[in-house]
């Protein structure tokens, strides 16, 4: 079956690319003596997850629980928490996860970490940590001077076990141009180094200093002290790292293919493509770089100038061959969103559909129930 024989909406990965972008990771991180430890929110696929360990990754970064929990069911045993974890129902989840697997937890202030210490210390269970350092974004995170006495308060925890520090470079998704990606890289590498220095003047040994983000991966490769990358939109790409200058469009691997259902007027054209599927997204925080709502691949005269939840209006800049019925694909601003959206993708070669990929660590694929018990 080839693609374009298949029914819309519908959510394509490209293996090859997808292939060669965990590859391609993968061996950088090696060439440069780093450990590569994905951040899985992207995909949110078990089967993603075990390409990017065959290809090298050491551990996974989960934004979530769930992501943890699942990783955990299909026998991956090294997993960092991006974020701190509250809430009695929560921690309960953690101690079991740790009964099965190395967890390491992210703290950034003494009132989360009391918690999680004590619901540590009832179930008879000690935990590794990292402080989270704040470089730029203004989200989670110490300032990295403030590192060594973060440090010093939690040391009377004693089911917690610090490692180690980390940070996401999150503001560099709202750079207004690509020359200001390597400035925030650079921002990135000082933070963490400053907070090194700090920590190991108190005699503290970090066995990780861990940083994650994929426009800068490439900027933050030859620092010394770094050891641990966790980029996770690289396994995609979408049209924000193109207007990041990341890469170029032939290097996204994730797509959502619509047909035009309508030609109301000149210069329009209706896609069977909404927000339910590309999201409403032009960045996390904040850039401009983008245009509309997505990128039709091979038509340039094409941008999706609004999406209502089921449809997308299309604005066509001059003239364009496609008529109703036709089928195209579209990179989404932001992959990790949009592939939230299926619980499944497609997986092809050339213009051959090979196999169906589930999207199965999405939040909502267990109960509350089976979450608690």
């Amino acid at each position: 079956m080839k693609i374009y024989d298949l029914p819309t909406p519908v959510f394509l990965v490209d293996l090859d690319i997808l292939e060669g972008n965990i590859n391609e990771a993968a061996k950088l991180a090696r060439d440069f003596g780093k450990r590569i430890w994905p951040m899985v929110k992207t995909h949110k696929s078990t089967e993603i997850a075990a390409m990017q360990k065959a290809a090298g990754a050491e551990g996974f970064l989960v934004g979530t629980l769930l992501e943890a929990e699942r990783l955990v069911e299909k026998g991956f045993t090294d997993i960092m928490l991006a974020y701190p974890v509250a809430g009695r129902e929560n921690l309960k989840r953690v101690v079991r996860l740790a009964q099965k697997a190395r967890i390491i937890l992210s703290i950034d202030c003494v009132e989360a970490a009391r918690e999680i210490n004590f619901a540590l210390e009832e179930s008879g269970v000690a935990l590794e940590y990292l402080i989270i350092i704040d470089s730029g974004l203004g989200r989670f995170g110490v300032l990295p001077e403030d590192a060594a006495k973060l440090a010093r308060e939690l040391r009377t925890l004693k089911a917690l076990k610090l490692i180690g520090i980390s940070t996401h470079p999150g503001h560099v998704y709202g750079a207004s141009r690509p020359e200001e990606v390597e400035k925030i890289a650079r921002q990135e590498i000082q933070a963490l180094k400053t907070a090194a220095d700090i920590l190991e003047k108190e005699d503290i040994n970090l066995e990780i200093i861990a940083t994650g983000s994929t426009p800068t991966f490439r900027h933050v490769l030859e620092d010394n002290r770094i050891n641990i990358l966790r980029p996770g939109n690289y396994v995609f790409y979408d049209s924000i790292q193109v207007a990041l200058g990341v890469v170029a469009f032939e290097r996204c691997a994730f797509s959502v293919m619509g047909t035009v259902i309508s030609s109301p007027r000149p210069g329009n054209l209706i896609l069977d493509v909404g927000s339910k599927c590309l999201g409403l997204d032009r960045g996390a925080h904040g850039i401009s770089m983008v245009k509309g709502f997505g990128t039709v691949v091979g038509h340039h005269e094409l941008t999706l100038v609004s999406l209502s939840e089921e449809v997308a209006k299309v604005e066509v800049e001059g003239k364009t061959e496609l008529k109703v019925g036709d089928k195209v694909r579209i990179i989404p601003n932001h992959a990790c969103a949009a592939c939230n959206m299926t619980s499944y993708l497609v997986g092809y070669r050339g213009e051959d559909v090979e196999k169906i990929i589930e999207v199965d660590m999405r939040n909502g694929s267990k109960t509350p129930i089976e979450n608690i018990f």
